[in-house]
């Protein structure tokens, strides 16, 4: 960064922060003197007022909706029924919940036993491979055995062969045994 951009950065930085500081501080001090200055402009006293408590249109006392009002009193009965109801709802929610976890439960029982058999299984056929492959082995150890005799036996005989006059461009041995 160069020092053209620093300046900026700075400058910026400055800008942002009296901005937070004036969106945090600036209400509270707008409301104090609003507040201050309505208090030292009104010049005139407040007006008297003679307001009786009776509205001005009275409603008969049958024919009055106070179902607002019925509403915010505590019947004793009403508010037993709503519990026992609500604790009903919950014990109901809560024997849901508990299905759902054990049908959850099987379900996950179900897999995992899916796959300890799969697993089984294919660790049979990994014990079958590697059975197979010791017979092969053992079975290669063996065959290079026996063509490493059979090798030895060959040249045994044609060293014996050639001690009694065979040589290897005649086409029959006229030694006899």
């Amino acid at each position: 960064m160069n020092r053209r951009q620093q300046r900026a950065f700075k400058l910026f930085m400055w800008i942002l922060g009296l901005c937070l500081a004036g969106y945090i501080a600036g209400p509270p001090l707008y409301w104090h003197l609003n507040e201050t200055l309505n208090s030292i402009s009104s010049s005139c006293p407040p007006c008297p007022c003679d307001c009786s408590l009776q509205p001005l249109l009275s409603i008969p006392e049958g024919l009055s909706n106070n179902s607002i009002l019925d509403c915010m009193r505590q019947d004793p009965e009403v508010s037993e029924e709503a519990g026992k109801s609500f604790t009903d709802l919950l014990s109901e929610e809560v024997k849901q919940k508990e299905a759902e976890a054990e049908e959850k439960q099987r379900l996950a029982d179900t897999k995992l036993l899916e796959a300890k058999k799969i697993a089984s299984q294919y660790q049979k056929e990994a014990d079958k491979c590697n059975s197979g492959m010791d017979t092969c082995e053992v079975a290669r150890e063996r065959a290079e055995a026996a063509l490493e005799n059979q090798m030895k036996e060959t040249a045994l005989w044609e060293l014996r062969a050639r001690q009694r006059g065979w040589k290897d461009g005649s086409r029959k041995s006229r030694a006899h045994f």
